[in-house]
């Protein structure tokens, strides 16, 4: 089921995952021991994800994503927490409540 604010949620997730501000990145011992070329190639292309489909966003929030580079398959992922991040958000769609925090991280991670 889409929820009422998922057109404004996926507009503040896209907005933090396209530009890694108004939210934390949180990348994976996996991913850190690619090295920094692979590293940088990589969140480069978590930023320019657009590839969303009711497969793999059926709640149409843009919080989810797969890519492939090389022979890595990698997820990342946004979720929300309150402003103290000790729960969950109260209310996704409203940023001064929500603390975002975007994970990239290796397939074999999850």
């Amino acid at each position: 089921m889409v929820l009422p604010d998922a057109a404004r949620i996926a507009e503040l997730n896209d907005h933090a995952r396209q530009t890694f501000t108004d939210c934390r990145v949180c990348i994976t011992p996996g991913i850190q021991a690619l090295g920094d070329e692979m590293l940088r190639a990589i969140l480069l292309a978590v930023q320019q994800f657009d590839s969303f489909t009711p497969d793999n966003d059926p709640y149409e929030e843009h919080d989810f994503g797969k890519i492939e580079i090389s022979e890595h398959v990698i997820f990342w992922k946004i979720d929300y927490y309150d402003v103290d991040l000790s729960m969950h958000s109260p209310d996704p769609s409203d940023p001064t409540v929500t603390a975002r925090v975007l994970t990239v991280l290796l397939a074999d991670e999850y």
